[in-house]
């Protein structure tokens, strides 16, 4: 049986004497998977995320990807292995153009046809942004900031991508063109790890779910199995 794509084991995060993550262990099984972490906020979503990608360091535990142990590597070090991060709150520097945020999505990467090649599925996914390809991003309504956000992510062209609230106080429509996005490039084979408060828009387009409270994990499924469960659609469906 083949290595999962990531491996989270045993993870802690401590914020001064905040114990944030408890021992968080999760999988990526696959390239093209699509893995949702839901909760309430402060369960810890958001710092699983930075602790997989080093923005912030674990007390203990272990991260892999493609089976080597990459707890210790500086973030660069990662991004340039394959993992790109989305954050919450989009991450975009709002002085410079949509351009320049794009070609900093591509820093590590020197091959021109290729970063030419994802610059052109960056605008088949999201259009608007060649309409806005020289303007300020900081002009950019919050959907299109998020549009960019996520197309300056797959510049990187990574194996797996980290998002944090992507559809966070958008529109419904704009809401609805993100996760279709989300699902075009799971079907290209990008595996996914979505941090969504709309864990019924999560769990519909994921293979797999963990639900977190208070930094652990206390129920985990298929995407299917969790919108099916009682406790998922009482606590987190508003049913």
């Amino acid at each position: 049986m083949s290595e999962p794509l990531l491996t989270v084991k045993d993870l802690h995060v401590h914020y001064g004497g905040i114990h944030a993550l408890r021992g968080i262990s999760l999988e990526v099984p696959a390239a093209g998977q699509v893995v949702a972490l839901i909760g309430a906020n402060g369960a810890g979503k958001t710092t699983t995320l930075r602790a997989i990608t080093r923005m912030l360091k674990p007390t203990s535990g272990t991260v892999a990807f493609q089976g080597s142990e990459i707890t210790r590597l500086q973030s660069h070090e990662i991004v340039a292995l394959g993992v790109a991060h989305a954050p919450e709150g989009r991450g975009i520097f709002l002085n410079l153009t949509v351009k320049e945020n794009l070609d900093l999505g591509a820093f590590l990467r020197s091959d021109a046809d290729g970063i030419a090649q994802d610059l052109e599925r960056s605008f088949t996914l999201f259009p608007i942004l060649k309409e806005r390809f020289h303007q300020l991003s900081g002009t950019l309504s919050g959907g299109e900031q998020q549009m960019l956000a996520v197309a300056r992510a797959l510049m990187c062209r990574p194996k797996l991508l980290l998002l944090d609230e992507p559809s966070l106080g958008l529109a419904p429509q704009v809401v609805e063109r993100i996760f279709q996005v989300l699902r075009e490039v799971s079907a290209a084979g990008v595996a996914l790890l979505l941090v969504e408060q709309n864990a019924h828009k999560a769990l519909q387009i994921a293979h797999r779910g963990y639900v977190l409270e208070t930094g652990e994990v206390v129920m985990q499924g298929t995407g299917k199995e969790l919108l099916a469960s009682p406790e998922v659609r009482k606590a987190y469906l508003g049913e």
